[in-house]
């Protein structure tokens, strides 16, 4: 089994015991530890699952108090991203498209910005693969989310990437370099068309690289 699947089911296991055990909205729900002997699975992974349920707006936690079950009937659009995102692998394409609206809508917000799309954040991103050093591919998405200005669509595409097995996780490779440097250099010239036709193209690269390595596994 591969890893995002076993996260994904310690994430619904979490889930299930919450309504076996018929916690309510407002009360405690076990700690760390206790999950962690419950689900015979290391902290950290326990630690990882609570922190996608914090953000998916169904617990929360309290400082010196402990984790608690929260009252999400008001956040409707979270809780049915998050029903629809704990689905099982079918839902996995659906994912991935999803995510990809989100990343491309950025690029045209910071296209259609004269001032971001000049920020030097790009060349330098440039900078770093001509020297060599590279980055993680995430830092590069999420600049892009973040200076586009949409905190909600950051929030989403976060639980997105997660769910869709990061594809953004390590840094990049000299294969798809060029991808990379095309999306730069068309954002900096603010060619809205290129950058997304740039952008589209890496992510399809990606989620075939992430359908190799899922077939090794």
């Amino acid at each position: 089994m591969n890893q995002p699947k076993r996260y994904l089911d310690i994430v619904l296991d979490i889930r299930k015991m919450i309504s076996q055990e018929r916690i309510r909205p407002g009360d405690r729900i076990p700690s760390e530890r206790e999950l962690a002997e419950t689900l015979k699975v290391g902290r950290s992974t326990i630690r990882e699952a609570l922190r996608s349920l914090e953000l998916l707006g169904l617990i929360e936690t309290r400082r010196g108090e402990g984790t608690f079950l929260a009252d999400h009937r008001n956040h409707q659009l979270v809780e049915v991203l998050s029903t629809f995102i704990l689905q099982d692998n079918q839902s996995q394409r659906d994912v991935w498209e999803t995510r990809k609206i989100h990343e491309i809508a950025a690029v045209q917000t910071i296209c259609s910005d004269k001032a971001v799309s000049e920020l030097p954040v790009w060349k330098g991103f440039l900078q770093r693969i001509d020297d060599g050093d590279g980055f993680l591919r995430e830092d590069l998405i999420r600049e892009m989310i973040v200076l586009s200005g949409n905190r909600l669509s950051l929030k989403i595409w976060l639980l997105l990437a997660q769910y869709s097995g990061n594809p953004y996780k390590d840094r990049i490779t000299p294969a798809e370099s060029e991808m990379v440097k095309g999306i730069l250099n068309s954002i900096s010239q603010q060619n809205v068309e290129k950058a997304v036709s740039e952008l589209r193209n890496w992510v399809d690269w990606l989620q075939k690289e992430s359908k190799k390595d899922d077939n090794d596994t």
